[in-house]
């Protein structure tokens, strides 16, 4: 079998009505993502979710649940990629930890702020992970196995 899906995460983390993004430099371009990344071999998604939140936004979380899991087809390179979104709150801001290369800041944003910036967004699934949470699409950890 040739063809694989690459196993990502991503963490939506709500602060006081607002939510933690990140501004990365992608194709040349700058655009908004949640903290996200690749499962890296040994990982569990939540380990991965926790590492990747710390590692591209300096923020330690603990990840409450999961807000769903699904395929995207990225259009600039054909790549497939199985993604379990979560949902987390801050524990602490870790000034010391540094910042992904490819990642420029972490930006607090409220839904309508994100929605005013969504041609800068690098997949639907930005918003689409952001609209779901908000809906009240939240599942328990207990559901992943």
């Amino acid at each position: 079998m040739d063809w694989q899906p690459h196993v990502t995460v991503a963490t939506l983390v709500e602060n006081e009505g607002k939510f933690l993004f990140v501004e990365e430099i992608k194709h040349g371009r700058r655009v908004i993502n949640q903290p996200a990344g690749h499962l890296e071999e040994g990982e569990s998604l939540v380990d991965a979710a926790l590492r990747e939140t710390l590692e591209e936004t300096q923020w330690r979380v603990e990840i409450l649940g999961l807000i769903g899991v699904g395929l995207y087809t990225a259009p600039a390179n054909g790549v497939t990629y199985h993604r379990s979104s979560f949902f987390a709150r801050p524990i602490a801001f870790c000034p010391e930890q540094k910042l992904d290369t490819d990642i420029e800041q972490a930006i607090w944003l409220t839904p309508d702020e994100l929605r005013a910036r969504s041609s800068e967004l690098r997949s639907p699934l930005v918003l689409e992970c952001l609209e779901r949470y908000l809906r009240g699409q939240r599942y328990p950890l207990s559901l992943i196995y």
